[in-house]
């Protein structure tokens, strides 16, 4: 039988989730953009549980909320983000950081635990400044430069105005000291249906997929509306949209079982209802875990607009502006989290890739890394609609400090 006293209490676990989803609540969600004032309450509040941990908390100079321990023994790195995508779920990032405040309280302080658990909250994990900026300055790849390029894609702010407004400009950024923990382990809400619809209680993560975003760019001849022929028109917006359909026709021949595109911006130059417009422009992404697949795509890609610009009414240029290398999670930590759910979820887990991005991919560049997810209701994430089920989470919960008691005494 487990022992009670290494049990994760759920109802304290429901209890501040419950806490972080005032702050910026919407709805049924959060609106909670980085460094706005409900995200800021959220770190204060994380640092001020950290001490109940046996963890000394410290906010850095990029947002990080971090929880170290004065314990001898090895020490497990845990958290998530706290941040949230405009008027979206409150289960998104929250979920993976009081799992992991959970697992520090529940196991530091208990005498025959070896080592302990520390805690992160990574800062801009939803990208409103950039990809990942949190985890990438710990780990060492992200520049000052990074920092004075870095934009608010919602309204153009700094990141050096905003870590100045609130009161962050200045400190050090801290970084991970190599050798001083033994892995990092991540929960999420899975934001699929794979797990609700098999009647799942935990997904335990491969891989985290590459995501690669491209900026593309249709040039033709900006015009009157009304007295340019059909015949002549060099129309880049209508050159964007059959672009759009073209690939959804091909890309299904040349991709991989688990490829998703999405074009998620465009805009068209002038934007004007009485304007051919003569320059558009898309935001697209494709997100696989294979590199190979990503390449073949790239290349059709780069193909498909030189056709449309061989045809001489539009131009149209392929730039690469985002790249991210599939991330393999650790074969121990894969197994840690499996024997955890068979002892509190009955063993209903599956391995499975995630389709979507997290920190754990960049903890992984440096050290073992892990992933568990829980069930999302309806598959539903990025909107304020997201939930996921009381029993699910606290079952989660349980899995997560068990995960985190079997890779410390591993």
């Amino acid at each position: 039988m487990p022992d009670p006293q290494l049990q994760a209490d759920g109802a304290r676990v429901l209890a501040d989730l419950t806490t972080l989803r005032g702050f910026g609540a919407y709805k049924s969600g959060v609106h909670k953009p980085t460094f706005s004032e409900p995200h800021m309450r959220s770190l204060e509040w994380l640092a001020q549980r950290l001490p109940e941990a046996g963890l000394a908390a410290e906010i850095d100079g990029i947002g990080n909320v971090l929880g170290s321990s004065p314990k001898s023994g090895p020490k497990l790195l845990t958290g998530s983000h706290l941040e949230s995508q405009n008027y979206a779920g409150w289960l998104d990032g929250p979920l993976g950081v009081v799992y992991a405040l959970e697992a520090a309280r529940v196991l530091n302080p208990a005498p025959g635990v070896n080592g302990a658990v520390e805690v992160a909250a990574w800062c801009d994990e939803e990208g409103h400044f950039g990809s990942f900026l949190g985890s990438r300055s710990f780990v060492g790849s992200l520049t000052e430069a990074d920092i004075d390029a870095a934009r608010d894609r919602s309204s153009g702010r700094t990141m050096r105005d905003a870590l100045r407004e609130v009161g962050l400009a200045g400190r050090a950024r801290a970084t991970a000291q190599r050798g001083r923990h033994i892995g990092y382990l991540e929960a999420h809400i899975e934001q699929g249906q794979l797990l609700e619809g098999g009647g799942l209680a935990i997904g335990v993560v491969t891989s985290i997929v590459g995501i690669w975003q491209y900026r593309i760019s249709f040039t033709g001849e900006q015009n009157h509306a009304g007295t340019t022929r059909m015949a002549v028109r060099r129309d880049a917006g209508l050159a964007l949209a059959r672009f759009c359909v073209a690939i959804d026709d091909r890309f299904p021949g040349a991709c991989g079982p688990r490829t998703v595109w999405t074009t998620g911006h465009i805009t068209l130059d002038p934007g004007a209802p009485s304007i051919i417009p003569g320059r558009a422009e898309m935001l697209f992404q494709i997100r696989d875990e294979d590199p190979e697949v990503i390449g073949r795509l790239e290349d059709l890609l780069q193909d498909m607009a030189a056709e449309v610009s061989a045809q001489g009414r539009c131009r149209v240029a392929i730039e690469r502006i985002r790249t991210g290398a599939p991330a393999l999670m650790d074969a121990g930590f894969q197994q840690a989290i499996e024997a955890a759910s068979a002892t509190f979820a009955g063993g209903r887990s599956i391995r499975m890739p995630s389709g979507a991005g997290h920190d754990a991919q960049v903890l992984a560049t440096i050290m073992p890394s892990g992933m568990l997810f829980v069930p999302s209701i309806g598959g539903i994430s990025h909107h304020w609609s997201e939930n996921t089920d009381d029993a699910d989470i606290v079952t989660g919960a349980k899995v997560f400090v068990d995960a985190c008691r079997r890779l410390l005494s591993a």
